[in-house]
């Protein structure tokens, strides 16, 4: 009692922030302490045989040409050192910086790892290499087809009929989405039309989420201040218009997954506007939403682009950017995590 009390207290002290003991948080820790560059930012995650694997942009800052494709593999002693497996050195021309690696396990095949190269965000183009091993040994990088950059930011997903469906966008012609796809793993590829045309709803960074009949759902990052969504019945080929959810979006990246007990699990910063809090709520229905935890709550920091994935023990993964230093590694057990309902977009006291 006399320890409760005191955590109390201690919790009104101006600007003082409490450690995350939220239920069903399972491990919380750095992927490194130090590493041969300063800034960081874009994590992705992905479960192989082998084990979970990690990796994000580095160098001196977002947009330097020094930025490279860092990775790191769980192991049963913990993160192996960083190593660079890719940069934007160019045969001709300067060296380009690279962005937002996503990578993906193919089942019962590669690991795959996108990424994209160029100056910005409106005229990079997208890369693909490939690992046999769990990511010990990898492919020279490939450059995609012109008009594919590949999954933007968040994770692909493969539906029953065997396409690889992959969450883009574009920031060419303004925030817009659109997906792309390949039935042969990468080989080739189909682009559908852009999803709106950015400028009701500036969008972009999509994540793909499963429902009953194939129903399909995605959520996105915005410039209108709220997560957007979208549903599709026809495998991601044609989806409705977007709409704001209840929840709200500071024009931050976020990352959602179907849980295996058919829930769906979003991670996001819940607030109009900063990179703090970092949240995960949970849905039944991708339409209501219920409070999860809040991984981050430092006032004035950054905790932004989540990456997510559920393994096949059933916890659920997470990295994130923390405060463009370090990625922050979470671990959660979806079974003991305490909900609470979120209503008009409100997260709940505790």
């Amino acid at each position: 009692m006399k320890i409760q009390f005191l955590v109390f207290l201690i919790t009104l002290l101006p600007g003082f922030v409490v450690a995350q003991t939220a239920s069903g948080i399972v491990k919380s820790e750095f992927i490194y302490e130090t590493a041969p560059f300063p800034s960081c930012h874009a994590s992705t995650l992905a479960e192989t045989p082998q084990g979970v694997v990690a990796a994000w942009f580095g160098g001196t800052a977002e947009r330097n040409p020094d930025v490279g494709i860092w990775f790191s593999r769980k192991t049963g002693s913990g993160w192996t050192t960083p190593v660079e497996l890719a940069n934007g050195i160019q045969a001709e021309g300067p060296r380009q910086p690279t962005w937002n690696p996503v990578l993906f396990q193919m089942p019962k095949g590669p690991l795959l790892l996108f990424y994209k190269v160029g100056p910005s965000p409106s005229t990079w183009w997208g890369m693909l290499m490939s690992s046999t091993d769990g990511g010990k040994t990898w492919t020279k990088p490939t450059r995609l087809p012109d008009g594919i950059a590949g999954p933007i930011k968040n994770k692909p997903v493969l539906l029953a009929s065997g396409k690889l469906l992959c969450p883009s966008s574009s920031e060419d012609n303004g925030w817009r989405l659109h997906m792309e796809s390949s039935t042969d793993g990468g080989k080739t590829w189909q682009k559908t039309a852009a999803l709106n045309d950015g400028k009701e709803f500036s969008a972009i960074q999509p994540s793909i989420l499963f429902h009953p009949n194939g129903r399909l759902q995605l959520l996105c990052r915005s410039k209108n201040k709220q997560v957007l969504e979208a549903w599709s019945d026809d495998g991601g080929t044609n989806w409705t218009a977007l709409k704001p959810t209840e929840l709200p979006n500071p024009n931050s990246g976020t990352d959602a997954v179907t849980l295996r007990d058919g829930r769906q699990l979003l991670v996001y910063n819940h607030t109009p506007k900063g990179r703090s809090p970092l949240n995960v709520a949970i849905s039944p229905d991708g339409k209501r939403w219920q409070a999860a935890a809040v991984l981050e709550n430092e006032p004035g920091g950054e905790f932004s682009y989540p990456a997510v994935i559920q393994t096949r023990d059933g916890l659920v993964h997470i990295t994130y950017t923390h405060h463009r230093k370090k990625i922050k590694y979470v671990v959660l057990d979806p079974a003991k995590l305490k909900l609470a309902d979120i209503q008009n977009g409100q997260w709940p006291n505790p």
